[in-house]
């Protein structure tokens, strides 16, 4: 999941889908089945992902959804470019905060781990809510938990615990009244160490 404005550190590099870490799988696991739950009961005709990364968010929502529109959108970036080549999904280069899609045109967007890396949110939000005519499923970081545990680890210690690239800072309930500045929080899931909100257009 890329940063959103060019020049930004995308955060870490650790690939942490492909984890064999114990640990680390049963969260994501944990991630993933909040993620399932938050797309149940969706039949979007166009789906799109923001700050997709290599595209493996986008691919499962290619398998979740099979009849739907599915992109994937990032910044430019040359090895990004290249990762894109090994999967069979339409990926873009796009900026979060200024999308290339019409008003209301999108049932839903999906943004896991991006916003915490845009440095004007607001803008990314606000760019959510105009194209989004249906659903949206965001997720962060959840405050002071990653931290902490970043710091349990030995990570990053002379940040406190802050993974380079995010720029924003979230709790659970702080998070939800960020998404519902804009939209209609409808759901909240906290997997372990994230916020996970469902939203509809308001």
């Amino acid at each position: 999941m890329n940063a959103t404005q060019p020049g930004n550190v995308a955060g870490n590099n650790y690939d942490k889908y492909a984890s064999k870490n114990p640990i680390e799988q049963k969260m994501m696991a944990g991630f993933f089945a909040a993620l399932d739950q938050m797309l149940t009961g969706l039949t979007p005709h166009v789906v799109v992902e923001i700050g997709a990364g290599e595209g493996r968010i986008t691919e499962r929502l290619v398998e979740r959804f099979p009849r739907a529109t599915v992109v994937g959108l990032d910044l430019p970036d040359t090895n990004l470019a290249e990762e894109w080549d090994d999967i069979d999904v339409p990926m873009f280069f796009g900026d979060a905060t200024r999308m290339p899609f019409v008003d209301r045109s999108i049932d839903l967007v999906v943004g896991l781990e991006v916003l915490e890396h845009v440095p004007n949110p607001e803008r990314a939000l606000a760019d959510i809510a105009r194209v989004c005519r249906g659903t949206a499923v965001l997720s962060v970081p959840r405050e002071p938990i990653w931290r902490a545990g970043n710091m349990a680890r030995g990570r990053y210690l002379r940040d406190l615990g802050n993974t380079p690239g995010h720029v924003n800072h979230w709790s659970a309930k702080g998070f939800e009244r960020f998404v519902g500045s804009r939209l209609q929080v409808t759901d909240t899931a906290k997997p372990l160490p994230w916020t996970m909100v469902r939203a509809r257009a308001a």
